[in-house]
């Protein structure tokens, strides 16, 4: 099984396309611990082409095919278009061209343990959680993660022991080129329809993933997961969910004030030890109960995991606290699918402030399409709701859709052209006491900083 993908041994440079990416970033860092010659080109300035080039990466602005020179493979991501010179002319020049995804799973097969995170929620918070345990631990794991992890100030991190936690998304089965040993399944839903049609399309792909696994800890709590893991041929199966039916589950949960909450982590009607997260929402004490099943499961002692999942105050774009500008907090956060917008927004009332502002910026002309009614749903929880226009990366807008015919639906929404409207917008009318929360897996994060410098 740990043997499917291999970089072939006469490479020895390797080129990447976009390798300012937050998600190429730690792949990197793990090639580059290895002994690879790393480049690689991206068009914008940022802190990760700084770190990199401290590193010893020859970066280049802009993208052309003589950047090519020297390497004897090309690694690009899923956000490169097909018209991409560099792309155009590794094809033509018949140099290995390789997606990320098939990277990450030659990777994969390097660690004796390797843990595939995946689920159509949460990824990246329990990545994050469990290698803040695992790195607080002194368990040294490589890690790849979708979002920023203060403890490491990274994306990710290449580690010196045979512990490997890597984000598996679902994205266009990409997961599927990955060779987990142990598989950690949060939940399954309908997204990425545009591609799998329907959420049991999705699923077969969820068992797929598991079944390649020796283990599998999964939520048994969600219809859809448990379905597809019932079908998985993965030789041990453990759950983790609410509920007590579960191998795993949360005990008396207690506010502790702010965003502070502890619980008991009960393992077949023991408690393990005393948790303590401070990130909100429901939904994080599930991840939280995820994350430290999961280390247990790896052989991290109880008191250990307390310790570290303490110390774990979010990943990046996972409502991040920014500051403060007139009274008003500014929070970032990443949701984008109509559950993930609940489940931030719920958390966000929840807290301390007269008003919840949704500034969210649309991702996907199909995504928006076809979960129209439920995003009109979720958005309606928060007291103010700003829309940007339908960010459509990679997509052609077939469907013709609009922000507007998403704001339409619910009361008291204001559709805005850019960034710079919409912060002019929400710092004129909110007050102090308010709550503002960017939400997209797009650009809106610029949005964000436009707010803090009114």
């Amino acid at each position: 099984m740990k043997d499917r993908i291999q970089i072939p041994p006469e490479v020895k440079h390797i080129h990447c396309i976009g390798v300012g990416g937050s998600g190429m970033f730690p792949i990197i860092q793990i090639l580059h611990s290895r002994g690879y010659l790393i480049s690689g080109s991206d068009n914008n300035e940022s802190d990760i082409l700084a770190l990199e080039r401290q590193m010893g990466v020859r970066v280049t602005l802009g993208h052309a095919p003589e950047n090519l020179e020297g390497a004897d493979l090309v690694l690009y991501s899923a956000a490169i278009m097909d018209d991409n010179p560099e792309l155009k002319a590794a094809r033509e020049s018949g140099l290995p061209l390789w997606e990320r995804a098939r990277m990450l799973g030659a990777i994969s097969s390097w660690y004796q343990e390797a843990v595939g995170v995946c689920g159509t929620h949460g990824k990246t918070t329990v990545t994050a959680m469990l290698t803040q345990i695992l790195y607080g631990a002194g368990a040294d794991p490589s890690a790849v993660i979708g979002g920023k992890l203060r403890a490491i100030d990274g994306y990710g991190r290449a580690g010196q022991s045979g512990l490997f936690v890597y984000e598996a998304c679902e994205f266009r089965d990409t997961f599927l080129s990955t060779f987990p040993d142990t598989a950690l399944v949060l939940n399954i839903d309908d997204d990425h329809l545009d591609y799998f049609g329907t959420v049991e399309n999705a699923m077969r792909s969820f068992t797929r993933f598991a079944g390649m696994a020796r283990r599998v800890l999964y939520n048994g709590d969600d219809g859809n997961t448990a379905r597809a893991m019932a079908a998985a041929g993965t030789p041990e199966k453990i759950t983790f969910g609410r509920g007590e039916g579960n191998d795993f589950w949360p005990a008396n949960i207690r506010s502790e004030g702010g965003l502070c909450r502890s619980f008991d982590l009960m393992r077949h009607g023991e408690a393990l030890c005393r948790l303590t997260i401070h990130v909100p929402g429901e939904h994080n004490i599930l991840n939280a109960v995820a994350a430290a099943a999961m280390a247990w499961l790896l052989g991290t002692a109880p008191e250990q995991i307390a310790r570290h999942l303490a110390q774990f105050t979010g990943a990046g774009r996972r409502f991040e606290v920014l500051g403060k500008v007139g009274g008003v907090t500014i929070v970032d956060d990443y949701a984008h699918h109509p559950a993930e917008l609940a489940a931030t927004l719920k958390a966000a009332k929840e807290l301390d402030f007269d008003r919840v502002w949704a500034v969210f910026q649309p991702f996907t002309f199909s995504r928006t399409y076809l979960l129209l009614e439920d995003f009109v749903a979720a958005l309606s929880l928060a007291d103010r709701v700003v829309l940007s226009p339908i960010m459509g990366s990679r997509e052609k807008n077939e469907w013709g859709i609009r922000s507007q015919d998403l704001g339409d639906k619910i009361p008291g929404c204001v559709c805005l052209p850019g960034f710079a409207e919409i912060a002019d917008h929400v710092m004129e009318n909110a007050r102090e006491g308010d709550l503002v929360i960017t939400l997209g897996c797009g650009d809106i994060y610029k949005c964000t900083r436009m707010m803090l410098t009114k």
